[in-house]
This record gives structure tokens, C-alpha cells and sequence, in this order.
């Protein structure tokens, strides 16, 4: 399966969520191939990092090329992360996509940026026999419960046509950021944390097969 992790807006988390979901697929034993389209590198770089530290398992990551790739499709699991700065790689990205993971911080501009992504997607791929599913996530939820953006965000995600809302939730952590500098996941750093938690909630979701 190709699974792009993609927005419209930067500072969503999509490269920590993809270098994450690659670690956790790895340790899952299966078939990964790992691709970064963004320009700013930001997946090479923190696998560079890992490389550094001698970080097992080992990740390598592909740059735009693989997507000409015609065996692509015979790894178990593809995970690529766009950027826009590339456009014309992610159009390409998505059209090959199975699916396509969107994480939403919950701010307002950040809903509006999914709504025109979903609208992207199906733009590019309305003639296609296969279109990818949409799934959309919050990403970087308030963790204080009388804070209320969180909520309000979902609400608005499960009201949007084309995209399916999963209520599989990433914190506002600050062992996201700190796993992500260290060349680690977050579920490698401290196996036992709420950030841990919620990380192999989003996974199970998203791969039931490989834990059933």
C-alpha cells in the first residue's frame, strides 16, 4: 500500500509523523519503502541523525526518482512525504496514493488548508479508476481539557465531504520534538508515555493488519 502523509501547510508534522510511522513499520518486520519529496529534506535529515547514532532498525529514505519506479509497488508498505514546494513530485505522489494521511493541527487556517488539499486530491485524481482515501488526524492537540481548538477542529474535520476523520490523536508533546532531534521515535525514547500511547493508537488504526 502507498501511503502519502501530506498537507498544504507547513508546520502540520508531517515529516515527524511519517519518520515515526517508518520506524514503527520497520519494527514491524515488513517490506518499507521510505520516500521524502520535500525539498527541505526535513525526513533525510533526521535519518541522517539516526545514521549518526547507529539506531537500529535502519531506515533509508528515497528522493523523487522512485516514483518512476515500476517495482515501487512490490514493497509491503510505501510511506512518502510531500511538500509543496515541490508541486510537481507531490501531484505525481498523489496519483500513485492508496491513500493519503493529512495530519491537522487545530487551528482554523490549518482546516481551511485541508479543505482546499482535499479538493487538490480530487481534482488530480477524478478520472482515475482508483482514487485514494483521504484520512485526516489531529495532529498537535491541545493537551489541557479546558482548552477547546481541539474539539472544534475535529468537529470540523468530520464535517468535511471526501475526507474520512479518524479520532486517533497526536498531544502537543514535547517528546515529539525531542525524540524527532535525537534521530528517534517517540516510542523508542520512553516506551511508556502518553506521547507512546496515542503514537501506537494512530498505528493500529492505520495498520490493523499488522497487529491482529
Amino acid at each position: 500500500m502507498i501511503t502519502v502523509v501530506g498537507s498544504l501547510k507547513g508546520g502540520s508534522g508531517k515529516s515527524t509523523v511519517t519518520f515515526n510511522l517508518a520506524v514503527w513499520l520497520m519494527m514491524a518486520e515488513v517490506r518499507l519503502r521510505l520516500l521524502d519529496l520535500d525539498p527541505q529534506a526535513t525526513l533525510r535529515d533526521v535519518i541522517e541523525i539516526r545514521d549518526e547514532e547507529r539506531v537500529k532498525p535502519k531506515l533509508t529514505v528515497e528522493t523523487r526518482e522512485a516514483l518512476e519506479d515500476p517495482t515501487l509497488r512490490e514493497a509491503d508498505e510505501v510511506l512518502i512525504d510531500i511538500g509543496t514546494a515541490d508541486i510537481e513530485a507531490m501531484k505525481k505522489a498523489i496519483t500513485l496514493a492508496d491513500r493519503i494521511l493529512v495530519p491537522v493541527p487545530p487551528s482554523q487556517a490549518d482546516i481551511w488548508s485541508t479543505q482546499r488539499f482535499v479538493r487538490l486530491v480530487h481534482g488530480l485524481t477524478s478520472k482515475q479508476e482508483h482514487r485514494p482515501e483521504i484520512i485526516g488526524f489531529i495532529n498537535r492537540a491541545d493537551t489541557h481539557h479546558a482548552v477547546r481548538e481541539t474539539y472544534e477542529a475535529a468537529v470540523a474535520l468530520v464535517a468535511l465531504s471526501g475526507l474520512r476523520y479518524i479520532k486517533s490523536r497526536l498531544g502537543q508533546r514535547t517528546m515529539f520534538r525531542r525524540s524527532f532531534s535525537e534521530g528517534r521515535a517517540v516510542f523508542e525514547m520512553k516506551p511508556v508515555t502518553k506521547g507512546s500511547s496515542e503514537f501506537h493508537r494512530l498505528c493500529a488504526n492505520l495498520y490493523p493488519h499488522l497487529i491482529s
